[in-house]
C-alpha cells in the first residue's frame, strides 16, 4: 500500500512490448489500515516503505552508472504531455533512447513509444499510483538498455506520490502543461522541490488561456532555487532544441 496516499495492488505487470509478454510480480507495499490514534505506527511503516525503496533505488543507480546510462524520472499529471514530448525525443535525439512507461492500465503508451522507433517496457501498477524502485528494477531486467544510452521513466500520471519515490535516476523533470493552470507550484510543493527541470507544455496555447510563465518560474524557485524552467510545444517542436541540449548535458 502506498504510505502516503493509501492505494495499493496485489499485481503489477511488467511487459516487454517487443515480445507481448508479462509477468506478474505481488506489488510489496505492506496493506494497513489506520485511525487517527494509530498515527504513530502509520509514520514507522511509512519510514520503512521508503527506506527499503531507497535501499533499492541504490542499487539501480549503482546497475545504471556501471553501464554509463542515463535515467530520467519524467514526471507530470495525466495529459501533461509525457508521451508527446518522448516520441518527438526519440524521432530527434542522437543517443539510443528507451522508455520505461507507468501506467494503471493498457499499453497505449508503450505501442506509441515503440511506434516512434524506441524500445518499450510497459509497468502496470493496477491501483498504484507510482512506480517504485523494485517496478523499476524489473523493468530494467526486462528492457536491458543499452551501454551509454538515455532511459526515460515515465512515472504514472500524478503529482502527489511520484516525487516521494526514489527510483535510481540521475535526475527528475517535471511536465506542466499550459492548460493546467500556472498554480502547480505551490499546490504540490514536494513535486517541484523535488525537480531538477520544469517542463512548460503546450505553450502554443499561450494565447488562449491564462497562464503566466513568469508566476510558475518564480513560485517554483521559491521551493527549488536551482530548478530549471523550460517552456516548449511537444506538438509544434517549439523550443525543442533547447530540451535536447539540456538532454545533451546529461552526463
Amino acid at each position: 500500500m502506498c504510505s502516503t496516499c493509501g492505494c495499493g495492488s496485489d499485481e503489477v505487470r511488467v511487459t516487454d512490448i517487443d515480445h507481448q509478454h508479462a509477468h506478474d510480480h505481488m506489488h510489496n507495499h505492506t496493506h494497513d489500515h489506520t485511525h487517527t490514534d494509530d498515527r504513530a505506527h502509520t509514520i514507522e511503516l511509512e519510514q520503512a516503505v521508503l527506506s527499503r525503496n531507497d535501499h533499492l533505488a541504490e542499487h539501480n543507480r549503482t546497475w545504471l552508472a556501471g553501464r554509463n546510462i542515463t535515467a530520467i524520472n519524467l514526471m507530470s499529471s495525466p495529459g501533461a504531455g509525457k508521451t508527446t514530448l518522448l516520441e518527438r525525443t526519440v524521432a530527434l535525439c542522437d543517443r539510443v533512447v528507451s522508455v520505461i512507461e507507468g501506467d494503471q492500465e493498457t499499453l497505449f503508451d508503450a505501442q506509441r513509444i515503440r511506434a516512434a522507433g524506441a524500445r518499450a517496457v510497459q509497468v502496470n501498477t493496477g491501483a498504484g499510483c507510482h512506480l517504485d524502485a523494485r517496478m523499476v528494477q524489473r523493468a530494467l531486467d526486462e528492457l536491458q538498455p543499452e551501454p551509454e544510452s538515455l532511459v526515460f521513466i515515465e512515472n504514472v500520471g500524478n503529482l502527489v506520490c511520484p516525487a516521494l519515490f526514489d527510483l535510481g535516476e540521475l535526475t527528475r523533470v517535471v511536465v506542466i502543461s499550459v492548460p493546467e493552470g500556472d498554480d502547480k507550484p505551490l499546490k504540490y510543493p514536494h513535486m517541484f522541490a523535488a525537480a531538477d527541470l520544469v517542463v512548460v507544455n503546450k505553450t502554443d496555447l499561450l494565447p488562449y488561456v491564462d497562464f503566466d510563465v513568469d508566476r510558475l518560474t518564480r513560485d517554483a524557485r521559491r521551493l527549488n532555487p536551482a530548478v530549471q524552467v523550460l517552456p516548449i510545444s511537444a506538438r509544434t517542436g517549439e523550443n525543442l532544441d533547447s530540451w535536447l541540449t539540456w538532454l545533451v548535458d546529461k552526463p
